[in-house]
């Protein structure tokens, strides 16, 4: 991202996809699918932040959330399609429907400019501000919006130019690249604490402790894609009304309450005290945790890839956001069978509960606003703990900036 720009970079992304899923289509043996799937993990991994930086960076603030949110969705609805056609098609067949959407990607990013983020911090200036009115049109928000991205990185080109390499290298222990690395540490934890990736993946064992069924496996998992898709949905809608801060703490908290719920009531029917005769009951409190959790929790977290780093660091920023959610993954991936055989059903929703409910509770408290703020608003908080308005004083802010660079 940082070398050849947004828009070649996430071209050059896609070509691993399109080589993974055709060795997939064409293989013969095991060590050809695996290296298949390698690649295509590799496309998939690296969509995770490019494409939240591209969003970020292309969208005005009043539609960024609605836009990251979308790609959440679209990733749940990608989910629900493969298996759907997993389950009646041979899988040789659904290799080639999934090199469908990395072609069409290719020739639609063919279409773009460039970032006018990226173009910027290259100091190409002219391109940048034709690049930007391309997408956001000349309105007067959209002129304070790149007049104010230009003025902050020419100050930080000058001050940047008169530093040392070690004290460029200082810049990754500063306040904001590590504020918004500590918000990803706890956001990160509280997507997949909530189940996000974890209940699909072990759906059947989950579903045959509660209802003692898996006969209708594919059925459930259906289900589950169904309720992630719309809500992930209903989801952006509610993102382009409601804060940030409100719609996660909300929709997190209420998610939160009913897991207990659901807890209780399998611990009591594994121990006796209540019938199990009533399996409903847990799979509709099931249903109504996951409508609600992925309301907020799943689609937020992913959205702050695109928004809270500042252009200095924000691939690198965003990227190492990606490792840490993937380290998140291969965990919860790894401890969840255990979890189910050493303290059933319900000890496993209780721990990744308890590990929401502290993810929820220290964002309480280093969580920022960032509902229609720029990029620029936002970097400018994490420096100086407040939200800067582009229409404010430049000279004020001149003075800020470099008052934190000394």
């Amino acid at each position: 991202m940082d070398w050849c720009g947004r828009k070649k970079a996430q071209i050059i992304i896609m070509v691993p996809g399109i080589i993974g899923w055709t060795l997939i289509y064409l293989s013969s043996n095991i060590t050809t699918l695996i290296i298949g799937r390698v690649l295509c993990g590799f496309t998939g991994g690296a969509s995770l932040t490019i494409g939240a930086v591209i969003i970020g960076e292309y969208t005005s603030p009043k539609n960024r959330g609605m836009f990251l949110n979308l790609k959440t969705t679209a990733v749940c609805f990608g989910n629900m399609i493969v298996h759907i056609f997993g389950n009646f098609l041979v899988w040789k067949y659904v290799a080639l429907v999934a090199l469908v959407p990395h072609i069409i990607a290719v020739c639609i990013i063919l279409t773009w400019p460039e970032s006018p983020a990226w173009l910027v911090s290259k100091k190409r200036f002219k391109s940048s501000e034709k690049s930007f009115y391309w997408l956001r049109g000349t309105s007067s928000d959209s002129r304070r919006e790149i007049e104010a991205l230009t003025q902050a990185q020419k100050e930080k080109i000058t001050f940047e130019n008169s530093s040392s390499i070690s004290e460029k290298m200082t810049g990754f222990c500063k306040k904001d690249f590590l504020k918004p690395m500590l918000v990803m540490v706890f956001s990160g934890l509280l997507l997949e604490a909530s189940g996000r990736h974890i209940f699909p993946a072990y759906a059947i064992q989950i579903i045959r402790e509660v209802t003692g069924n898996t006969t209708d496996s594919f059925y459930y998992t259906l289900g589950i894609d169904l309720i992630i898709t719309v809500s992930a949905l209903f989801s952006s809608a509610l993102v382009r009304v409601l804060k940030r801060r409100t719609l996660l703490f909300s929709s997190g908290f209420a998610a939160l309450f009913i897991l207990a719920c659901v807890c209780i009531y399998l611990y009591l029917t594994a121990n006796g005290i209540m019938s199990k005769n009533r399996p409903w009951i847990p799979i509709l409190l099931f249903c109504g945790y996951f409508i609600l959790s992925n309301l907020g929790c799943t689609p937020i977290p992913l959205a702050f890839l695109g928004e809270l780093f500042p252009l200095a660091y924000r691939s690198v920023g965003s990227n190492l956001s990606g490792v840490l959610l993937s380290l998140y993954l291969m965990i919860g991936m790894q401890v969840t069978p255990f979890l189910l055989v050493g303290v059933k059903v319900y000890g496993t929703f209780a721990v990744f509960g308890s590990a929401t409910g502290l993810a929820l509770v220290v964002l309480c408290f280093i969580l920022p606003e960032t509902k229609d703020r720029t990029l620029q608003e936002i970097e400018d908080y994490f420096n100086f703990g407040e939200f800067k308005n582009v229409t404010d004083n430049d000279e004020e802010l001149k003075i800020k900036m470099i008052a934190h660079q000394k």
